[in-house]
């Protein structure tokens, strides 16, 4: 994973002003732009499915368009990022974050404090699993990486444990294989996701808190409360290296053109072949794009591609063409 130190580092090419006529803030978008390049932080109940969960949102919020950021089984709860709009095109990118997730083991048999503790430290790194029966992929052999694991409590035959893990790690398969190597067998009994990459509790909102923010503004005309419950779209992109770029580019990045590196201002660090956002001098996301060349030739370099779009998230238009 990158380091936050790395993702925080700016190298700049050069300096340039924006134009405040175009484009705005994230944080001060309008609130029917919100409507479209938003993201809720949603607290996903048990028993429904994600997919009407994200049903009821769009209802709530009177939006054609939402997507989430990775299904939760019905029984799961917690972090469930969902897109609005022309932001829904990206939220895909948070499918290969890292996730977080607190749950409860049920033991089949008796076993020590200690030995639940030895096992767990097993995990930690990279390990093989195999899809369960009941999943959405090929039950092939794969390896994924367990970046942390902890019990937390034991109390009779429940593990109460958290792990923070790679995208697509399963952790009912993980319970399973942790019963077997205990001897006495094991399942999952309860899950929650408590992070979806810059996705945290911290930040969540249930339904009922969406429902009632929709009140406020569709029959009272205050907004203040839809604000705090839908973040703008870059959030969901914090945890991707960056390339800023002048406001004369903007447009044509927005049209699919390949980024050229005169219209770099700036830049996190990154190598050829990395998915990054390609971002305004507000901040705002145009688009997310693959580079062509590492961070460092695009300090040395005067011209070429740098970068080519590979979602657009911005509007055409948004910011005038440059001729």
């Amino acid at each position: 994973m990158r380091s936050e130190s790395q993702m925080s580092e700016q190298l700049v090419k050069t300096t340039a002003e924006t134009n405040p006529d175009y484009g705005f803030v994230p944080t001060e978008r309008p609130i029917q732009l919100l409507f479209d390049q938003g993201i809720v932080n949603l607290d996903k109940p048990a028993n429904p499915t994600s997919h009407e969960v994200v049903a009821w949102l769009k209802r709530i919020l009177r939006v054609p368009k939402a997507g989430h950021s990775g299904t939760l089984d019905p029984k799961v709860t917690g972090v469930l990022p969902t897109a609005l709009g022309r932001a829904a095109k990206a939220v895909r990118v948070l499918l290969t974050a890292p996730k977080g997730y607190i749950g409860i083991m049920q033991l089949h048999g008796d076993t020590s404090r200690n030995l639940i503790d030895t096992t767990a430290a097993e995990f930690q790194g990279e390990i093989y699993q195999r899809p369960p029966v009941r999943s959405s992929v090929k039950r092939r052999l794969r390896t994924r990486r367990i970046y942390s694991i902890e019990v937390l409590e034991v109390e009779d035959r429940r593990v109460l444990f958290q792990v923070y893990c790679q995208a697509g790690t399963y952790i009912r398969k993980l319970c399973d294989d942790w019963g077997l190597i205990l001897g006495v067998g094991g399942h999952m009994d309860e899950l929650r996701r408590t992070r979806t990459g810059p996705f945290t509790e911290e930040t969540i909102v249930r339904l009922q808190d969406i429902a009632d923010a929709a009140y406020y503004y569709f029959e009272e005309g205050d907004s203040t409360m839809l604000r705090q419950v839908i973040q703008p779209i870059e959030v969901a992109f914090t945890h991707l290296p960056s390339i800023t770029i002048r406001d004369t580019a903007v447009d044509a990045v927005c049209h699919g053109a390949g980024l050229t590196v005169p219209g770099v201002v700036q830049m996190s660090s990154f190598g050829s072949e990395e998915l990054v956002v390609i971002k305004t001098l507000k901040d705002e996301a145009v688009a997310l794009g693959k580079t062509t060349m590492k961070a460092q030739s695009i300090l040395k370099q005067n011209s070429g591609i740098c970068a080519t779009p590979i979602r657009v998230l911005m509007s055409r238009g948004t910011y005038p063409r440059h001729f």
